[in-house]
């Protein structure tokens, strides 16, 4: 499966442990499972937790989101719990150490790009006042309410997610191109891309209202 596949619902559903629940077909392992009750479109605001998916989501170019789940502990000990202050003071000893770490993907293009992208980040934090500030303004401040029902409605990028990356590009930023940034906002709650068979769905509509695109048809 693709890190793109594994971050759109595919148009079937999987019953729960219960037998009762539906949820996303991608969602058939048990991280991705628990990935996807838990957090997968919960609106997030907390800055640190922002960056972490930011990430996450730049490592996982070109592997599947799995891959990263495995990996995700790993991660937060090697990044310091994604703190952005400590990741954007990281020097050559660290990348060279990052690039020894087993427990990570060790590229050396995503780790440059973490500590530059945590650099960018500061300075968005520093101008907005927060990142969660600066990133919510590309949905007007609340969640997209989405109506799909199948694979096929789901897009790969939006209009929103270019003016965003577009935009975090302009500030520095790497490893931000809108298919990336897309899952990004799927991810942390700025866009509802549960299909609608599934029980999330209807659980993340009290979260949040947002503008309804796709159908329920």
């Amino acid at each position: 499966m693709t890190a793109q596949e594994m971050h759109r619902p595919s148009s079937r559903t999987c019953s729960g442990e219960d037998g009762k629940l539906e949820r996303c077909g991608w969602a058939r392992t048990e991280l991705s499972i628990a990935y996807h009750d838990r957090e997968w479109g919960v609106p997030q605001h907390d800055d640190r937790v922002l960056f972490e998916f930011l990430i996450l989501e730049g490592a996982q170019a070109g592997l599947s989101w799995e891959t990263i789940l495995r990996k995700r502990e790993n991660f937060r000990r090697a990044f310091d719990e994604f703190d952005p202050q400590i990741v954007a003071n990281y020097n050559n000893r660290r990348v060279k150490e990052l690039l020894a770490d087993p427990g990570i993907i060790r590229n050396r293009l995503k780790i440059e790009a973490a500590i530059g992208n945590a650099k960018a980040f500061l300075a968005v934090q520093e101008e907005c006042g927060s990142f969660d500030a600066y990133v919510w303004r590309f949905v007007g401040g609340r969640p997209k309410r989405n109506a799909w029902r199948t694979l096929k409605q789901i897009p790969s990028r939006t209009r929103e997610s270019d003016a965003m990356s577009k935009d975090l590009a302009r500030r520095g930023f790497t490893f931000v191109g809108s298919t990336i940034c897309y899952a990004f906002m799927q991810a942390i709650g700025m866009v509802n891309d549960h299909v609608v068979a599934c029980f999330r769905y209807r659980e993340l509509l009290e979260l949040g209202d947002g503008t309804v695109r796709g159908t329920l048809r």
